[in-house]
């Protein structure tokens, strides 16, 4: 999985072969892992071990990166 970005304890990135989903985000913290789109607003698609005060932190992550988050995805997948 190609890292993007990394925020704190968290690392954000989109496994290469997703193409055929609309954009988002794998955050990932130790085992904890997230999944939120990006388009057409950030929201949460799935998670596994976060806390829902965790995620609504790591909504705010991506809402802030949301543009360099969907340029690399445009830039890996176009």
């Amino acid at each position: 999985m190609p890292t993007v970005l990394r925020v704190g304890p968290y690392r954000l990135g989109f496994w290469s072969r997703e193409n055929d989903e609309p954009p988002h985000v794998h955050v990932y913290r130790e085992k904890y892992v997230a999944k939120l789109w990006l388009e057409p607003s950030v929201s949460v698609a799935g998670s596994r071990g976060f806390a829902a005060h965790e995620l609504n932190l790591i909504r705010r992550i991506v809402e802030e990166y949301r543009e360099r988050l969907l340029e690399a995805w445009d830039e890996h997948f176009n």
